[in-house]
């Protein structure tokens, strides 16, 4: 007969120690953990309030297990694959649920993302003018990705079919600017994926660069109502300068066509609600300044500025978008690299708070 016995409360704090400074530190833990990790979530979005859920993910193998294996064939350390579902919830009302995975094959040369999930958004559309009106859109969505690495290099090629059936209501009646035909539809987008990827690690880099393009296209053919092109290009970089990382950060989105209101590009700020600036472009610039105070703690502090224009308003008449932060970190996983800590921000009408694991830039 076999008894669990439980860890006293020492114990705990000690499988939680970092042998080589005594401090918090949960690499040992996350490096070997096989089976299922039970994630808290916490939602701190303006657009949607306050709220929070959790995701459980497997993990086929722990970290340190293919890590192992990998060494011993010779081949190049890649992650384990990664089978998660979630579930969240606000105040306002808003509530999504769905599962994903994420594999990394033949080692490290494929890398597979599939999920599928179910949403109901509570949001704001706002006028040029800046005034609100709420609405409700319920969606489903699938998502299947798979890129190739180009042999020998950090470029990763591929496709991406994403598809989404959409139901929107607009509380008091939808705007001028909202055409009928935009309130039920559905999208399905294939697009052509290119990725460059050099950081040192994908939790909080501190060196590397992450390039992004995909260029999508959204027909009858693939099941969509609509039909309209997009062009999405995301840029990272994080510069070492002793103490200092400098991080910095280019976003363009480009779309054309019959675009439905609700998927237009827009601005993402840290300090900016989702979806409050939107138009048929969206262009944003970002800096994130990190001073390591400790080898442990570090200070942040961020910069951004955006500005979307198109169809409702040329580049001269789009308002010029700024916000502005800073935060602190704390190395929570040392053999990963990852940092988690916390960022207040302002943007241009109020401000706001994040929790950050990892990078703030996805």
């Amino acid at each position: 007969m076999c008894v669990a016995v439980p860890l006293a409360h020492g114990e705990i704090l000690e499988a939680f120690r970092d042998a080589e400074d005594g401090q918090l530190d949960m690499s040992d833990y996350l490096l070997r953990h096989r089976g299922v990790l039970p994630v808290p979530l916490i939602v701190t979005e303006p657009a949607i309030g306050y709220g929070g859920g959790v995701a459980l993910a497997y993990f086929s193998q722990s970290f340190e297990e293919r890590a192992e294996q990998s060494r011993a064939r010779g081949e190049r350390v890649a992650p384990p694959d990664i089978a998660v579902g979630l579930g969240i919830g606000t105040e306002n009302g808003t509530w999504a649920g769905g599962a994903g995975y994420l594999g990394f094959w033949d080692q490290d040369r494929y890398r597979y993302m599939g999920a599928a999930g179910k949403a109901q958004l509570h949001l704001d559309y706002y006028s040029v003018v800046g005034d609100a009106r709420a609405y409700q859109l319920d969606a489903k969505a699938v998502v299947q990705s798979l890129l190739r690495r180009i042999e020998g290099r950090s470029w990763f090629a591929g496709g991406r079919f994403v598809y989404i059936d959409t139901h929107s209501r607009f509380d008091n009646g939808a705007p001028q600017d909202v055409p009928a035909r935009s309130l039920d539809t559905s999208i399905g987008k294939l697009g052509i994926v290119v990725d460059y990827d050099s950081r040192d690690n994908i939790f909080t880099p501190s060196r590397g660069t992450f390039v992004e393009t995909e260029a999508a296209f959204a027909r009858g053919a693939f099941g969509s109502s609509s039909q309209f092109e997009t062009l999405y290009t995301r840029a990272y970089t994080w510069i070492p300068a002793g103490d200092f990382v400098i991080g910095l950060r280019g976003d363009a989105q480009l779309s054309g066509g019959d675009v439905p209101f609700y998927a237009q590009p827009f601005i993402a700020l840290r300090g900016v609600p989702v979806a409050r600036y939107q138009d048929r472009n969206a262009l944003m610039a970002e800096t994130e300044v990190r001073w390591n105070l400790t080898p442990r703690w570090a200070a942040v502090g961020f910069a951004g500025v955006g500005k979307a224009f198109g169809r409702r308003q040329s580049w001269d008449e789009a308002e010029t978008v700024v916000s502005r932060g800073a935060g602190f970190r704390y190395l929570i996983a040392r053999k990963l690299g990852l940092y988690a800590g916390l960022d207040a921000a302002w943007g241009p009408q109020k401000s706001a708070f994040y929790i950050q694991v990892g990078s703030a830039w996805q």
